[in-house]
């Protein structure tokens, strides 16, 4: 199956399960965000990417903290579920775009975020390096990896593969993913 035929497998899957997004997977987001936000200082000057951004769960976490969050996400109908959630804070900002192709000019985001994408995308190294493509120098890039797909050795040799400087793993018995916190160089 070609890159984009399995991206579009993966958009129609989460524009039908939209409506129940939330209720099938909050809990276990939250656990994922917790987790990750506990290693980094989210500041009044940071500017923030949600890559996969979903029905928007985490701008609760991050918007409060945050100057700008732009929440990005391939599917239509999640990010119509998003819009409701960002009408509440005046700096999250929704755009609808591939994760591999994002649409921002190089080390735009002092944070960049990308919860349950990795085992979604056809090629993560690309993923990885288009993450890394919009993070700031010294700033950071979040990632999780399912680990239904991803073995910690293998998240990790995946992470190194990227030239990624990883500085945190969480690998909780009660978390789904992997959840790497990185710098960029």
């Amino acid at each position: 199956m070609n890159k984009w035929n399995q991206k579009r497998r993966i958009m129609r899957r989460y524009d039908l399960t939209a409506r129940m997004y939330d209720a099938r997977y909050a809990e276990e987001q939250a656990a994922k965000y917790q987790a990750a936000l506990a290693h980094l200082n989210i500041t009044g000057h940071s500017t923030v990417l949600d890559v996969g951004c979903g029905t928007g769960l985490f701008f609760s976490h991050i918007a409060p903290q945050a100057q700008t969050v732009v929440g990005v996400d391939i599917s239509r109908l999640l990010l119509l579920q998003a819009k409701k959630r960002a009408q509440r804070f005046h700096n999250v900002h929704l755009v609808q775009a591939d994760g591999d192709h994002l649409p921002f000019s190089d080390k735009q985001f002092s944070v960049v975020f990308a919860f349950t994408v990795l085992q979604n995308m056809p090629k993560p190294l690309e993923t990885l390096s288009e993450l890394k493509r919009n993070a700031e120098c010294c700033g950071h890039v979040v990632v999780s990896g399912l680990k239904k797909a991803f073995s910690l050795e293998d998240f990790s040799a995946l992470l190194q593969d990227a030239g990624l400087k990883v500085v945190y793993v969480e690998d909780a018995d009660g978390l789904k993913c992997h959840v790497a916190v990185i710098v960029q160089n």
